[in-house]
């Protein structure tokens, strides 16, 4: 029996009734809750993306960590065509330079966040980002400035980015790069800050574990949690059955 998922119906054997012809040439995948579980992509994770590099598909990596961060846990940035870092607000090419999508962050905004005792606390090029609860006093003080700034959620993250900056504006700048469509581009994640970059891409994927909310707006849930979830999909991206899927 088909089940509902998001804004379509969905029959488990087959896809074709929501992606029809399209050629998709590029996946989309958050990291954490995504790829990674607990912070680390296994084995099987990185087999599955090298199976789609090595089908002539293209790969993105859209993730608010910031890039120095990403670098020590996960060693294997070149596997990915584009990796959007800090929640949109930083590009980076396989050839190592990079790009900077926003304005760096205001020192007096990190001045007031330290005396008013918000920690953790760390700055990046352009992302702010501390835990919940500090949300509330985050947005006081943003407020209290006068500052263009605005908030990111990420289940217990909480992000500071330029108004405007967000998964989305990064993934667009990345794929006007690569001069592939957002329409021919298969996005999979998880959690709030997901959404916007999910909402971009012609088709959109939760994991098994993502918050109700970014299920409830997916195309298609996958069955696995993690990168198992990324797992199947990647496997039904190269094999579809017959007459259905991407191809």
């Amino acid at each position: 029996m088909p089940r509902t998922l998001g804004r379509t119906v969905l029959d488990r054997r087959c896809y074709e009734d929501i992606l029809g012809p399209m050629p998709y040439r590029l996946l989309a995948c958050d990291y954490d809750g995504t790829l990674a579980h607990q912070g680390r992509v296994d084995s099987p994770t990185l087999a599955a993306l090298e199976r789609l590099r090595a089908s002539g598909r293209s790969l993105a990596l859209v993730t608010g960590r910031q890039l120095e961060d990403l670098q020590r846990v996960f060693p294997h940035l070149d596997l990915f065509d584009r990796v959007v870092a800090e929640n949109g607000a930083l590009l980076y090419r396989p050839d190592r330079t990079e790009r900077i999508l926003g304005e760096p962050p205001p020192p007096r905004l990190i001045e007031e966040l330290g005396r008013r005792g918000v920690k953790p606390l760390a700055v990046g090029r352009v992302i702010v980002a501390t835990s919940r609860p500090h949300e509330t006093t985050v947005l006081e003080t943003i407020r209290e400035l006068g500052l263009q700034l605005q908030l990111s959620l990420n289940k217990g993250a909480v992000m500071v980015l330029p108004s405007g900056v967000d998964k989305a504006s990064g993934l667009r700048i990345a794929l006007e790069e690569l001069r592939i469509s957002a329409h021919n581009t298969v996005g999979v994640g998880d959690a709030e800050n997901d959404q916007a970059f999910l909402a971009l891409c012609g088709y959109s994927v939760a994991v098994a574990n993502a918050l109700p909310g970014v299920k409830q707006r997916a195309d298609y849930v996958t069955r696995a949690d993690h990168g198992a979830g990324v797992v199947e999909l990647i496997d039904r991206l190269l094999a579809p059955a017959p007459g259905c899927g991407p191809g």
